[in-house]
């Protein structure tokens, strides 16, 4: 019986695995601000399908992910305290837990503390964001 009423809300348009993905990828993306990764993670979880997620992500480009990632930085520094090296390393994690790749997360830490103040900009050129990444990869 149960087979049958999902067979038949399938049939009728109710259940749709792609329309869902699609729906949550666009809703977890700009309102969470999560990266790919994380939005891949959360759509296993709910049972959707590898190929039906994969469709939904390409939505998000590395673009879309790298202006999310600073907006969410942004909104943060605003109210972060401490040295740059400190700020530096909880919003490069905060990153991280949304699922951004390490080389997005750096870059745009590393650009937002470069405009703070003139602190936290020397701090910011001295920092290699490519040897943090391809670092970050290899551990």
């Amino acid at each position: 019986m149960i087979a049958e009423v999902l067979d038949r809300y399938d049939e009728v348009g109710i259940i749709d695995d792609a329309a869902f993905a699609r729906a949550w990828v666009s809703s977890r993306h700009h309102g969470r601000g999560l990266a790919r990764r994380a939005l891949a993670n959360e759509l296993r979880q709910r049972g959707v399908d590898a190929e039906i997620a994969g469709e939904a992500l390409e939505a998000v480009d590395d673009d879309a992910e790298a202006e999310a990632a600073r907006a969410l930085v942004d909104r943060r520094l605003r109210s972060a305290t401490g040295t740059p090296d400190a700020i530096f390393r909880r919003l490069v994690a905060m990153l991280a837990r949304k699922g951004y790749p390490a080389g997005i997360a750096i870059r745009a830490v590393k650009d937002a503390l470069a405009a703070r103040d003139a602190e936290a900009a020397e701090f910011a050129d001295a920092i290699d964001a490519d040897a943090l990444a391809d670092e970050d990869l290899q551990s």
